[in-house]
């Protein structure tokens, strides 16, 4: 289910259990700010889940509350995931959702990094 991403941080989201451990996931890249996984329901065939070490909910909370150290390093997380799993050559698709309208359900700020394959049109028309 969709969540309000104006809600504050929410400790128990599965993003932070994976963060302390509770919960494993397939990582594939880890520094100070940023952690990056497969996801559990891949939607192309390199399907990687990047996600600020911080307790952000969302770009807007990121934003206004993170450090400018946290938001490069997250930035350059995102494509050092993308480098190191040989997609810059070929081409990807970052994705945020982010609240209700954008579908995002796990109060965590987080990119999807799809690659792999032709991906299509970005938004099917309506």
């Amino acid at each position: 289910m969709p969540i309000d991403a104006t809600l504050a941080y929410d400790d128990s989201n599965i993003f932070a259990k994976i963060l302390r451990d509770e919960i494993p996931a397939q990582r594939v890249y880890e520094d100070d700010f940023a952690l990056a996984f497969h996801d559990i329901n891949p939607q192309a065939p390199t399907h990687i889940l990047v996600i600020p070490k911080g307790r952000y909910v969302s770009w807007d909370d990121f934003a206004a509350s993170a450090s400018a150290d946290e938001i490069a390093g997250f930035v350059r997380a995102v494509g050092t995931v993308a480098r190191d799993n040989g997609l810059v050559a070929p081409g990807y698709r970052l994705l945020a959702n982010i609240g209700t309208d954008g579908h995002q359900e796990v109060p965590h700020l987080h990119v999807h990094l799809f690659g792999g394959r032709p991906l299509g049109p970005m938004l099917s028309r309506v």
